[in-house]
């Protein structure tokens, strides 16, 4: 299967698959456009990510469920990649989680991301991290479950319990939600190769398992290949497209401060046939033609 037939459908069977899944972060549609065209599977629609391009803010639980929902509609009415979507904790109790899965099922979510956080939740790579009793966090599960319409909305649990609790609690919660019946599991900021391993050793061979890369971050930082050679089958890089971009614009303003002009800076940009090209705007000129 490759991406030009790869449906948000087509997701759980490509999971089945040995090779590992590597998703790109994206933030809004063309974030999601340029991915697509680069040729990836699935997206990946990072919570965190529209936090910092939507409100310029710390992905601190500021961003609402409304905001994270429209972002997903813009991408999929865009690509027809499957998008896995960062759903934090479901905004809220089993209630809200049910309202989330559904909205987010209906905008075309492939695989909806709920974790075991307090609310509100923060960046699992900061510190002073809190978790929610099991018990609640298991019923928040099953009322994803229960709430999706269709098995191939994909349930992705995540726990946070690494950072508070230590690995043998947090790979007793991923136990946990594993008897729910959820599709897949995150356990995240894992610390060193040996905890990696600890998790791949107990659930690789059960349930798919997703490996969150973010640099600068916890995790050591390693290839999809590598990752999928430990026995993790999706592969995240949620946040190094915003800090991608914002390295570039840096670069861009502080070039068009000092000379006054973008001359000096377009050999490293888009020209505006360029930016058109990629974004499809003869096609869609041409289609509008057919109308009048």
């Amino acid at each position: 299967m490759n991406q030009a037939n790869m449906k948000p459908s087509d997701l759980k069977s490509r999971l089945a698959q040995a090779s590992p899944l590597l998703a790109p972060g994206v933030y809004d549609a063309l974030s999601a456009l340029v991915a697509q065209q680069a040729g990836f599977e699935a997206l990946y629609l990072s919570g965190a990510s529209i936090a910092y391009t939507m409100l310029g803010r710390s992905d601190v639980g500021l961003t609402s469920y409304a905001e994270v929902q429209q972002a997903l509609s813009h991408i999929t009415e865009r690509v027809d990649l499957p998008v896995i979507v960062d759903a934090d904790t479901g905004f809220g109790n089993a209630l809200n989680v049910m309202r989330t899965v559904r909205g987010f099922e209906s905008a075309g979510a492939a695989m909806i991301q709920l974790e075991d956080q307090t609310f509100p939740k923060r960046c699992g790579h900061l510190n002073g991290k809190s978790v929610i009793p099991v018990n609640d966090m298991v019923g928040k599960l099953k009322a994803a479950l229960d709430a999706r319409k269709s098995d191939s909305t994909l349930i992705l649990a995540r726990t946070d319990a690494i950072a508070t609790e230590g690995l043998a609690s947090a790979l007793e919660r991923a136990e946990r939600y594993l008897e729910c019946g959820v599709d897949a599991l995150f356990i995240e900021a894992l610390r060193t190769p040996e905890q990696m391993d600890a998790a791949c050793g107990q659930f690789a061979s059960r349930i798919p398992l997703l490996a969150n890369m973010v640099e600068g971050g916890k995790t050591p930082v390693q290839s999809a290949t590598q990752l999928g050679e430990r026995g993790f089958r999706i592969v995240i890089f949620p946040g190094g497209t915003v800090r991608a971009v914002v390295h570039t614009l840096q670069g861009y303003y502080a070039s068009l401060h000092q000379h006054q002009t973008t001359l000096p800076w377009q050999s490293a940009m888009l020209d505006f046939d360029g930016l058109n090209a990629v974004i499809g705007t003869p096609e869609l000129l041409a289609n509008g033609q057919k109308y009048e």
